[in-house]
């Protein structure tokens, strides 16, 4: 049973000290950089060696799993949660969630509202910054586009403010298509585009009411009291009381709970007025 651990260890060091490595070397080639054939060939058998390590040890898990009773679909989730970090599963799922909004909000599509439900905005303190950021950046490429002379370098930064600009709309597009939503049941559910989304059940709503803040701190801030800050633009417009804590995840993984949320609705009023009367 000792051997498996330190596989699980094994592994997940294999990623974090060869992934970046390849990243870089992607990025070389890319932008028209062949490293020497030495330089290739080892990057090359050094990430198959990572790939037979990290598909031994998903194996091992996976046949664990299984042996103590589990589905295929439960053992699949065991090795993948074993193996790859906590971290980057939330950053690649973030990323991809938000890559596919960018569809949905060409079609003007929403994310998880059904007929009946009552869908809140949260965009407007941030819409004119995020166009504002757009802006500067699009600005910014081709003002660098003019001014490095070196063809290597001007690719390189070329496929990074463009990759840039794509993950600015998608992260607006994720907070367009995955509005606040309002069931017919008095359930509530709080998000903010692919990085956060808690459901509040009916019976946990102690009170609810328009209260205009503007806190300072980071996208989800939770104080020592428990109340819980989902800030957009600086600023929240809606006070959530809970009869009993919930629990949230963060972008990253981490938890908590808390027994009071702040989070902002464009139209504070008509998101409180639906929670105060379902149907």
């Amino acid at each position: 049973m000792s051997d498996r651990p330190r596989g699980v260890r094994a592994a997940r060091v294999a990623v974090a000290t060869v992934l970046p490595g390849e990243l870089a070397l992607a990025a070389c080639l890319v932008v028209g950089v062949r490293p020497p054939g030495w330089a290739l060939a080892g990057a090359e058998a050094l990430v198959l060696a990572v790939l037979l390590l990290e598909a031994w040890v998903l194996r091992s898990v996976y046949v664990a799993a299984r042996a103590r009773g589990a589905d295929r679909r439960a053992a699949r989730r065991a090795a993948l949660e074993k193996v790859v970090p906590a971290t980057v599963r939330h950053l690649v799922r973030h990323e991809l969630r938000a890559l596919a909004s960018l569809g949905r909000w060409v079609r003007r599509g929403t994310h998880g509202v059904r007929p009946g439900d009552l869908a809140a905005a949260y965009t407007g303190p941030q819409t004119a910054m995020m166009y504002g950021l757009l802006f500067v950046m699009v600005i910014e490429t081709v003002g660098l586009a003019f001014l490095i002379p070196w063809p290597v370098v001007h690719r390189a930064i070329l496929v990074l403010d463009l990759y840039g600009v794509v993950l600015v709309l998608a992260l607006h597009a994720a907070c367009v298509t995955r509005p606040h939503v309002v069931r017919p049941d008095g359930s509530l559910r709080i998000r903010y585009g692919a990085l956060f989304d808690l459901a509040v059940p009916p019976d946990a709503v102690a009170s609810v009411r328009v209260d205009r803040r503007y806190p300072e701190g980071r996208l989800v801030s939770l104080s020592e009291d428990g109340v819980l800050d989902l800030i957009v633009g600086s600023q929240t417009s809606v006070t959530l009381e809970l009869n009993r804590p919930l629990p949230f995840t963060r972008p990253l993984g981490a938890t908590g709970k808390a027994h009071t949320i702040r989070f902002h609705a464009d139209d504070p009023r008509a998101l409180v007025s639906a929670l105060r009367q379902p149907t």
